[in-house]
Formats: structure tokens, C-alpha cells, sequence
């Protein structure tokens, strides 16, 4: 009997044992996993902070291997993917996530940004009304609302949201800037410039010009300007016209003419139009693109000029732009034959503080059309650099410098300088 009490004895310790370490296991278990979750969002923080977006996304993929259904991962995939460029993958993901919770803002701020970067302003601006009304003091929501307002042409209702930013946040820098930069009900920007030609095989010339732009709205757009030339002797002014319309967010078509004073050096009678479009592109180095094909006609007196010309705007990060121009010209001026002759030019664009902007370009063949100064002639490469400095809310400098080498020993080196105010 003492034996098989020892062995019951035992048989009990045993489970009671099995019972206690189950029990600790159902206590601390769940904070064992919570704690295996916030190691792989710590992880995954600590990758976005070194850059390292391509080991985040490691992480996170192998965290919804695990759990499929963790909405937190799907939301890191989804910032991922938007800072990677892969902008509509990020989309699905946050569409995913809001699903599940609706009501999420800070999702919904996210995916406003994407649909922002894809310029798909009304979409953007309906999300961050959800936003607003979930979180109507949040400040980066105020603030990312205001500049898809000031995007859509509803300046007005953009300069009472930043207000409105600055009232919950009053040291927001991006709200601050970006109403002291807001230009208001601004629609016209009148233009005054001065071009200076020094050649080292004939007298300097000179070009003065006005023009006004303005946007009437979201779809129209006028351009009126007057220049006046002095060019080997002669003197010329020539008035020009033209208009825009946008077809979509992404389409536009110009149209436009000029005339001028009958003499040699500027047409006497000018025609054009272009078309454009603008591609969303996926990717972390590019931004987006802008292309454009325009046709233009140069009549002069006993001459005319035909020039196809197609044109790309390439954005790429922290503002740089990088821009390509292409020209196919075929000209008939007296004692010459008919002929075509390529040119080109390509530039780069680059901020260097907040006010100041800068460019470099480089140009092949880019002579101008004048009967007396014809392309065909000659062949050339010209470069130069300039540079924009906003010194006021609506006023601005722009100047460059050229210098262009034609063959033999020709040389034209060019400054410019123009004045824009905005009202």
C-alpha cells in the first residue's frame, strides 16, 4: 500500500506540475507574441531610419508570412512600396487596410499622399476630407489638405486651411512657408526682359521683351507678349498670341501665332501647336514625365521654315528636373535648297535654397532662324547656366549666360535678365 501511494503521490505532483507551467504558459504567452510583434516594427524602423527600404521590406514580408491578416504589416508594405515609387501597389495595400478599419487617419493621410504624388488631386482631397472629420485638429492633415487645395486652384479655401494649421500648430514650417508662398488669387504673371548678344564678327544685338501669362482657370490659359530686336542693322517688333486648354489633368493643347514688321532678321508671320501629356511613372529615382510635340511655322520675306520638334520634362527627386529638347528644321531660304537640319538642346534644373534656383544647359545647332543669321550655315554648340531668385512672395529675377562657338571662329556670347511679378 506504502508503494502505490509513493506512485499516486508522484502521479499527482506530476500534474500538478503539467497544470502550473500550462498555466504560466497561458499568462505570459501573450506577451511573449506581443512582444515578437513589436520586435519586427522596431526592426523594420530601424532599417526606414539607415535607408535600408529593401531590408524593411524583407522584414515585413516575412512577418505577413507568419500572419497574414496583420493589418500593421500591410500598412508598413504600403508605406514601403509608396517611398519605393511603386505607387498604385501602395494604394491596394492602404485600400486593404481601410477595410478593416475605416476610421484609421493616419492610413488615410497615407493614402492621400499617393494619390497626391500621382497628382490625382480630387481623389486625395476626398480622403483627407475623411480625415479631417475623424482628426479635424490634426495639423499634417490640415497642412497636406491646404496643398491639395492650393493644387486644385482653390487658393482661397488653401490659405484658410494653412491658417487653420498654424492655429493647432504654430511652429509648422511647411504650413508657414507654404502660406507665405501661396500667391493667393494671383492668376497673371507680367514678364519683363533684357537679351544682350556680343559676336565677334559684327555689332552686339539687343531683344526687349513684355509679356503676360495668365490662367483663367483649372482647363485655360492665355499668353500675349511684345519684342523688339536689334540685329545686324536692323530693327524689328513682333507681337504674339497664344492659348491653352487642358483636356484632362494630363493633356493639354496650345495654339499660337505672331507677326511682325516687314526686314531680315525676325519672321514676319509665325504659326504653332503643340500638344502635350503627362506620364505617372512608378519609381523611386523618377517622379514623373512630361512630353510634348510641337509644329512651327517661321515665314519670312522670301523664306519660310518648317520645325518638328518634341520635347521631355523628366521630374526626379528633391525637386531636380532634367529637361530634353529635339528639333527637326527644314528651310528654304533664297539661294539655298530645301534641306533638313537637326538641333537639340538638353538642361538640367536645380534648387539651391529656398528662394534660389539654378540651371546648366547645353545646346547642338540651336541657331536661330533669321534669313541673315540662318541655320544651315553654320553648326554650333552653345552652354550656360542660370539662375531664379525669389526675393518676394509674387516677384522674382531670372538671368542666364551662354556662350555659343559656331565654326569659323564665330562666337556669340549671350546674357539675359528678366523681372516677373505675379498679381
Amino acid at each position: 500500500m506504502r508503494v502505490v501511494a509513493r506512485h499516486l503521490s508522484k502521479h499527482r505532483r506530476t500534474a500538478i506540475q503539467i497544470v502550473a507551467v500550462g498555466a504560466l504558459l497561458a499568462v505570459f504567452a501573450p506577451a511573449s507574441a506581443q512582444q515578437t510583434a513589436s520586435d519586427w516594427q522596431q526592426s523594420v524602423q530601424d532599417e526606414v531610419k539607415a535607408q535600408h527600404l529593401d531590408a524593411a521590406m524583407t522584414i515585413v514580408d516575412q512577418r505577413l508570412a507568419e500572419a497574414p491578416d496583420d493589418m500593421e504589416a500591410h500598412g508598413w508594405r504600403g508605406r514601403l512600396l509608396a517611398w519605393n515609387g511603386r505607387w498604385s501597389e501602395g494604394e491596394a495595400e492602404y485600400k486593404l487596410v481601410l477595410d478593416k478599419f475605416p476610421n484609421d487617419a493616419d492610413i488615410l493621410t497615407n493614402l492621400a499622399d499617393v494619390l497626391l504624388w500621382q497628382k490625382q488631386y480630387p481623389e486625395a482631397l476626398a480622403v483627407l476630407d475623411r480625415a479631417r472629420a475623424i482628426s479635424p485638429s490634426d495639423p499634417e492633415i490640415l497642412s497636406r489638405r491646404a496643398r491639395v487645395l492650393s493644387l486644385l486652384g482653390r487658393t482661397r479655401e488653401a490659405h484658410s486651411e494653412y491658417q487653420e494649421t498654424l492655429q493647432f500648430d504654430p511652429n509648422n514650417q511647411d504650413a508657414r512657408g507654404s502660406l507665405a508662398g501661396l500667391r493667393g488669387d494671383a492668376k497673371h504673371e507680367l514678364r519683363i526682359g533684357e537679351d544682350v548678344d556680343f559676336f565677334n564678327y559684327t555689332d552686339d544685338a539687343q531683344t526687349q521683351s513684355v509679356s503676360l501669362s495668365s490662367r483663367w482657370n483649372q482647363r485655360w490659359s492665355t499668353a500675349f507678349g511684345v519684342t523688339t530686336y536689334q540685329r545686324f542693322g536692323e530693327d524689328a517688333v513682333k507681337f504674339l498670341a497664344s492659348t491653352s486648354f487642358h483636356v484632362t489633368a494630363r493633356d493639354w493643347i496650345s495654339v499660337g501665332s505672331a507677326i511682325a514688321n516687314s526686314q531680315d532678321v525676325v519672321p514676319t508671320n509665325e504659326a504653332f501647336f503643340e500638344y502635350g501629356h503627362g506620364f505617372r511613372i512608378e519609381n523611386r529615382w523618377v517622379q514623373g514625365l512630361e512630353s510634348s510635340y510641337q509644329q512651327h511655322w517661321y515665314w519670312y520675306q522670301g523664306a519660310h521654315v518648317l520645325t518638328l520638334n518634341t520635347s521631355q520634362i523628366v521630374y526626379l527627386p528633391r525637386d531636380w528636373t532634367w529637361s530634353l529638347n529635339v528639333t527637326g528644321a527644314r528651310s528654304g531660304f533664297a539661294g539655298t535648297p530645301i534641306d533638313w537640319t537637326p538641333s537639340g538642346w538638353t538642361k538640367l534644373g536645380f534648387p539651391l535654397q529656398r528662394r534660389v534656383a539654378g540651371n546648366l544647359f547645353f545646346a547642338v545647332g540651336s541657331e536661330s532662324f533669321a534669313q541673315i543669321d540662318q541655320i544651315g550655315r553654320f553648326s554650333a554648340h552653345t552652354f550656360g547656366g542660370g539662375l531664379r531668385y525669389q526675393f518676394a512672395e509674387r516677384q522674382d529675377i531670372n538671368g542666364y549666360v551662354a556662350r555659343q562657338n559656331r565654326t569659323q571662329g564665330q562666337t556669340d556670347t549671350s546674357f539675359g535678365l528678366s523681372y516677373g511679378i505675379h498679381f
